[in-house]
Parts: structure tokens; sequence; C-alpha cells
């Protein structure tokens, strides 16, 4: 694994794990979420200098995949930037000289763009899974195809997926995305740990709906494309 490509995904962990530490609103002090929030930022701001040379790169994403990924990354972008126009406005600490005094709109879309960025990333990680997979097992030295592993990751990838779906049901997800009047209240005393389980089981549900099912489009595609070459080769 290069460098360059290593520390990408580093940056990729550490943005995605401070987003889950603040959506943790209540099981934090406000102080301490915009803390979290602010460095989330700063690495996402680190995040596109490193990948600088793929904005320079988009007119050149002529196929599905790559429209799909501008796409992504342009829907992320707009998330990001409403997340953090609406963080400012609704500061109490560190950014409290930005905020306003009416706010109750600006916090409510601070939260649908919060569950909305969990969301895109979910499905930004699908699209780059093979990717990801790829700098592991070169990491990991695991160049030889292995039908247990395979099974054994297909499994573990059905199980989240499972645990993906009742999670969704159990935070609310769907109607948080729509901005669904809801009760938002983990009781962080009775179980912390299963708030961010919960979270990783729905961001690996969606991930895995998106990767298995862009794999399933290129190997119809492929095959449509071979039966056209032998068609007309007949």
């Amino acid at each position: 694994m290069n460098r360059r490509l290593l520390l990408r995904l580093v940056l990729d962990a550490a943005a995605t794990a401070a987003l889950f530490a603040a959506l943790a609103y209540y099981w934090l002090d406000n102080r301490a979420h915009e803390l979290i929030g602010t460095g989330m930022f700063l690495l996402l701001v680190v995040h596109g200098v490193v990948h600088r040379r793929w904005y320079g790169k988009i007119r050149e994403k002529r196929d599905g995949v790559g429209r799909a990924n501008v796409a992504l990354t342009l829907l992320l972008l707009v998330a990001m930037l409403v997340l953090l126009a609406t963080s400012l406005m609704i500061s109490r600490t560190l950014f409290s000289f930005l905020s306003v005094e009416d706010a109750v709109t600006a916090r409510r879309v601070h939260m649908v763009a919060a569950q909305w960025v969990v969301l895109l990333v979910s499905i930004h990680l699908g699209l780059r899974w093979t990717i990801v997979m790829g700098a592991l097992r070169k990491k990991l030295r695991l160049t030889e195809a292995n039908p247990v592993r395979t099974v054994v990751l297909r499994v573990l990838a059905a199980a989240i997926g499972l645990h993906g779906v009742q999670a969704s049901f159990d935070m609310l997800f769907g109607s948080k995305l729509l901005l669904l009047p809801v009760l938002d209240m983990w009781d962080f005393s009775e179980s912390t740990p299963r708030f961010f389980l919960n979270y990783l089981s729905i961001v690996g549900l969606y991930a895995s709906l998106i990767h298995y099912g862009s794999q399933w489009m290129q190997r119809r595609r492929r095959g449509g494309v071979a039966r056209r070459a032998t068609s007309s080769a007949t």
C-alpha cells in the first residue's frame, strides 16, 4: 500500500469516527460536540487537499460509475456545507459570536443534514469498497483467493446488513432523513456501545447494498457486451 493511499484511508476513517462521535450529542457536553465537529471539518479540509487532483479530472468521468461518484461527491459536499453553516448558526461555545437568536429551524436542518451525511458516506464507502479491500489485501499480503475467507466475509456482511435494518428502525433513521418529527433521545446511561454499533451497522448496510449492487450491474453490463460481441461475430 503506497503512503498516499494509506493517508487517504486514515483521513476517511478519522473523519468518519469524528462524525459518529458528534452524532452522540447527548453523550457529550456541547463544548465537546463542537470541538469534535470542528476537528471533523478540519480533517475534511485536509482530505480535500489530498484529493485535489481528483477534482481536476471530473470531466474525464464519462462512464456510469464515474458519473455516480462525481454526483455523490457533490451531494456529500453540499450536505457538509449545510452541516457547517447550520453548526455556526446554532453554536453555543466555540463560535457563539456567529450564532443567531432564533435557531430552531437551523437546529432541525443541522440534525437532518447529519443523517444525510451518514447515508452519503455509506454510499461513498460502498462505491470504493473494492479499492479499500484491495489495499487491505496488499497490506496483509493476501494475494491468493480463498473461498473460505470469501464466504466468511459475505456472511459477516449479511449479518451486519440484517442488524443495520433493525438499527435503522431503532435509530428512526428514515424519519430523520425525511425531517419527520421524532423524539431523538437515546438512553446513553443504559447502552452507549449499542448507539455506535447501530450507526456502524447502518453504514455497513447501505455500503454493502451499494457495493454488491454495483458489482451486479457491472457483471450484467459486461455480459451484455459479450453477448453483443458474440452475435455480431456470428
